[in-house]
């Protein structure tokens, strides 16, 4: 008994050392070249860095009033001519229309009406040969090298609010661009309605892409944590209850590995990784989403792992013991005599199936030749023979 249980327990490693490892079979994806440049992969290095714990909010774009002004006339007269139109882009002193005066003439007196101050012609209240009287805007000029970035923030929230408070700033308009704000004021009233108030984000406008009127959301910076491990949240997929990222095989090529990761605090850029990633690691930032449909990629692992070590590996990535190397050459021998493809594939529970087999047999036939012996010795005893004497 104690020989069967050496065995199958020997036989039990021979399977372990040659079978599969499911879970790194399963989570490994290897591309080629093309299936990396066409899911259009890129990955960024984990690293500890500030953490800045934020609000988020909605709001808009307005124009600062102080930086508005307006083209005017001080006579009575009618628009001659037009130089600007709205979305000019003006300097102070520079002239934006003719007026012809009423006062008697020939030719009634013209006069030229210079812009009061730089930046976008936003409104023309007068069109050309219109009259114009001292009263009525002409144009109206705009500086939004800077403009207000105004969110509307529940009430409890404000009240962790500052002064100088910073904010990360996205346009709808603008998906591309990011800018920051800092907070200047809050409204001077809240709405009723929402339980919200105004926080009013001065926000640099150089580009002059910002408009007033047009969407934002804030991302709104209440303290920061040092040395916070954290990824980029466009690298976390899977559901809330089982967050994984793709991490790039440190040894081969071109490979994927899902990683299981347990998350912290999320901000509006970056989510906390509490366990599951090193710093050093590289993940997934785009393309992620694609690997996880990708099944096993486009090159086999086992093909991978063979051009990155230099030997051969089983179908399943794990390595190859000395005796599976036999039975795979002798599944190789037995292919080239003419059996069908892929009947190597069997070999390990073949061995398995014939060393179960005739350790069955060798119980068997000790279990009969104890039998054997046990009717000789009643054959061959005293007690048989007196009776026979008898």
């Amino acid at each position: 008994m104690n020989r069967i249980i050496f065995c199958l327990s020997s036989l039990a490693l021979l399977v372990t050392a040659q079978g599969a490892d499911p879970q790194r079979t399963a989570n490994t994806v290897v591309l080629d070249e093309t299936g990396v440049k066409n899911l259009r992969i890129e990955t960024i290095d984990v690293e500890e860095t500030d953490f800045e714990e934020s609000i988020f909010s909605l709001g808009r774009v307005e124009a600062i009033p102080s930086k508005r002004s307006g083209v005017s006339s001080r006579i009575s007269g009618r628009i001659v001519e037009l130089m600007v139109a709205p979305g000019d882009a003006v300097e102070a002193g520079q002239a934006v229309a003719r007026l012809e005066s009423r006062q008697p003439g020939d030719p009634p007196p013209t006069i030229t009406l210079k812009a009061s101050g730089s930046g976008l012609v936003t409104k023309g209240e007068v069109a050309l040969g219109q009259p114009l009287e001292p009263e009525t805007t002409l144009l109206e000029i705009t500086d939004l090298s800077e403009v207000y970035a105004i969110a509307r923030v529940p009430e409890q929230q404000a009240a962790m609010m500052k002064t100088g408070t910073m904010a990360h700033i996205k346009v709808a308009s603008l998906p591309d661009e990011k800018f920051d704000g800092e907070l200047l004021r809050f409204g001077t009233e809240a709405d009723r309605e929402s339980g919200t108030i105004d926080a009013i984000f001065k926000l640099p406008n150089p580009n002059l892409t910002i408009r007033p009127g047009m969407r934002a959301e804030f991302s709104i910076v209440l303290s920061k944590r040092e040395g916070v491990m954290s990824v980029p949240r466009s690298a976390m997929q899977g559901e809330a209850a089982s967050r994984f990222v793709y991490v790039k095989d440190f040894d081969l090529k071109n490979a994927f590995v899902k990683t299981m990761v347990e998350v912290g605090q999320v901000n509006d850029r970056y989510a906390e990784i509490t366990n599951g990633l090193l710093p050093g690691d590289s993940v997934v930032t785009r393309g992620g989403y694609s690997l996880a449909f990708a099944g096993g990629g486009s090159v086999s692992l086992k093909a991978a792992l063979d051009a990155a070590h230099g030997h051969e590996h089983a179908a399943d990535g794990s390595e190859l013991t000395a005796d599976a190397k036999k039975a795979q050459a002798g599944g190789k021998e037995g292919d080239a005599h003419g059996h069908e493809e892929g009947e190597g594939d069997g070999n390990t529970w073949k061995i398995v199936s014939g060393v179960l087999g005739a350790l069955l047999v060798v119980s068997l036939l000790r279990g009969r030749k104890s039998k054997d012996n046990e009717d000789e010795d009643e054959t061959t005893s005293p007690k048989n023979s007196n009776k026979e004497a008898v």
